[in-house]
């Protein structure tokens, strides 16, 4: 049996809380500053959409291997906040022209992707089915997440497990090796605490920053499609056009922009006007034709993504004799890249337990 401190609970440090826990073989505590039912822009995943919109230039384990997971349960496991909604892209000539170098990835919203045989029903639409101002569209059938009961699922799947949870604020990434629930130092600690890895002792990644995002959550259904475009004529290169509905009540979100480096946790009021504006444009159905006015506001939220320069880390470090894993730097696709990283976190931590049990030095 090891003994394992994961530090961080978003959704990555959950999810590698249940895949290890479901493993076995493994004394869990997850130890965090920020849990599920927070509110704090440093603690990302309660305002995440949450979907499938799949950004790599090319195939990625992380996402490939992760919407399967979240099919899975979007099929069988209602009481995780998980359903079906297809997704429409629409792309902008000029983004098109330009490579689709703007705040999301080129791999979203570039022709013919690899993931159009990962997810189920991707098909061009038809000139007919194309807005002005866009030169092409394409759909296919994504999952939206509601965090709001995801996130507590998740602790509730690691609770029957065995897992237990522990409020900390940590200075340096070895505080973790006094924090198990069983007094014994851990064997390995998990990195999962995201945006905070820049100024986390120990680990102190300086590739590591905020990618701004705001949102506005309503009440008004987007139903039935999910929509995204390639980016706005009516605000800065940083922002951009996103409509889906949360599962199970949780309101639709509209959004957004990726700023990077910008750590300003502030709803800004006139960006959250060119959200509900280009979102009723988009989208008429949301007001029945009638404008923002008739937006039925739940609230202005901004998340700071955990944007890493360089793409995600997932690799062990041996950090003041102790082995860590670290899995951080997701930017915006961490709920669709979870599962796949958690799977791969696994493979580095059996790799570990199979060096200690040969009794490798530390």
């Amino acid at each position: 049996m090891s003994t394992i401190v994961i530090v961080g609970a978003g959704v990555s440090g959950l999810t590698c809380a249940l895949q290890l826990a479901k493993q076995g073989g493994n004394t869990i505590t997850v130890v965090a500053k920020h849990m599920p039912g927070d509110y704090d822009a440093e603690y990302t995943s309660p305002f995440a959409g949450a979907n499938v919109l799949p950004m790599a230039p090319e195939y990625n384990r992380w996402e490939g291997e992760t919407w399967p997971e979240l099919k899975k349960l979007a099929e069988t496991c209602p009481e995780a906040g998980i359903h079906f909604q297809k997704a429409v892209l629409y792309r902008r000539a000029q983004d098109e022209a330009a490579g689709f170098a703007g705040p999301l990835s080129d791999g979203l919203f570039v022709r013919n992707p690899w993931y159009k045989d990962l997810v189920p029903d991707y098909v061009d639409l038809p000139a007919s089915e194309v807005p002005e101002g866009m030169s092409s569209a394409s759909s296919f059938t994504s999952v939206c997440i509601n965090t709001a009961i995801y996130l507590p699922w998740l602790v509730g799947q690691c609770r029957a497990r065995g897992v237990v949870f522990k409020r900390a604020v940590l200075k340096h990434i070895s505080d973790a090796a006094k924090l198990s629930h069983t007094g014994r130092k851990p064997d390995i600690i998990i990195n999962a605490t995201g945006l905070l890895s820049c100024r986390l002792g120990g680990v102190m990644d300086q590739k590591v920053m905020p990618a701004r995002g705001q949102v506005v959550l309503v009440r008004n259904e987007a139903t039935p499609n999910m929509v995204c475009t390639s980016g706005t004529d009516d605000g800065n290169d940083d922002e951009l056009c996103y409509i889906m509905q949360r599962a199970a009540g949780g309101g639709t979100i509209l959004g957004g922009t990726y700023m990077k480096g910008n750590w300003d946790g502030v709803p800004d009021p006139n960006i959250a006007t060119r959200i509900m504006k280009r979102a009723v444009e988009a989208c008429p159905a949301l007001t029945g034709g009638k404008g923002i006015e008739a937006l039925d506001v739940i609230r202005h939220a901004v998340g700071l993504r955990p944007y890493r320069e360089g793409g995600v880390r997932i690799e062990k470090e041996n950090i003041n004799g102790t082995w860590v894993v670290h899995n951080y730097g997701h930017g915006g696709w961490g709920y669709q890249g979870s599962w796949g990283c958690a799977f791969r976190v696994q493979e580095l931590v059996d790799e570990i337990k199979s060096e200690l049990k040969l009794g490798s030095k530390l």
